[in-house]
């Protein structure tokens, strides 16, 4: 696969298997769904909430719907798709709980991708600069960021264990590869592998 893919992306299609039936929740413009269809020939759907995002997809010939995922994936029975994914959205939606517990219910298995807030740049900044951090995984600024969960790997670990969720796999990521020590620490960013 290009160098030139996104990590989270890369590691995310090295998951999927081939001809899997996925779905992309806040898939953005498509970039992740384009690659899973190219490279893996899969199946996938996705839902997003900007109309201009839904609108590029379009133009790519993409299958994507405009759609709040806040408000349930009701449409779709129990099982329906192999994956769903929930990749750099997560910390920018309100009803965790229902959220994560829908991808759940209608997809096997759960890739829940997320900016790793206690990454040692962001801590750093804050500690010697007394500023909110602003990084190549958090790029902005506290007037303007879209998320409303700030949370750390190990914050995702304890929500699982409260929620009885099963973590079948982790990958933590750098800038340009994977971390493989002292992740909630030294990763930028975090993928999860998620079932019941």
């Amino acid at each position: 696969m290009d160098s030139a893919v996104r990590l989270d992306h890369r590691v995310i299609a090295g998951i999927i298997g081939e001809g899997s039936r996925v779905l992309d929740l806040g898939c953005g413009e498509g970039d992740l769904i384009a690659i899973l269809e190219t490279i893996k020939d899969v199946r996938v759907q996705g839902i997003e909430l900007d109309d201009d995002a839904v609108g590029r997809c379009i133009m790519r010939g993409l299958s994507v719907f405009h759609g709040d995922i806040e408000s349930g994936l009701m449409e779709y029975p129990d099982r329906s798709f192999d994956w769903v994914i929930l990749n750099q959205s997560m910390q920018e939606t309100r009803k965790i709980d229902f959220v994560i517990e829908e991808c759940l219910r209608v997809g096997k298995q759960v890739i829940v991708g997320f900016p790793n807030f206690a990454y040692i740049r962001a801590r750093a900044t804050i500690f010697f600069c007394g500023r909110t951090p602003v990084t190549s995984s958090l790029p902005h600024y506290w007037f303007d960021t879209p998320n409303v969960r700030f949370l750390s790997i190990k914050d995702f670990f304890g929500f699982c264990r409260r929620k009885g969720i099963t973590v079948i796999d982790t990958k933590y990521l750098g800038k340009h590869r994977t971390v493989g020590i002292l992740p909630n620490l030294l990763a930028q960013n975090a993928v999860f592998v998620l079932t019941k």
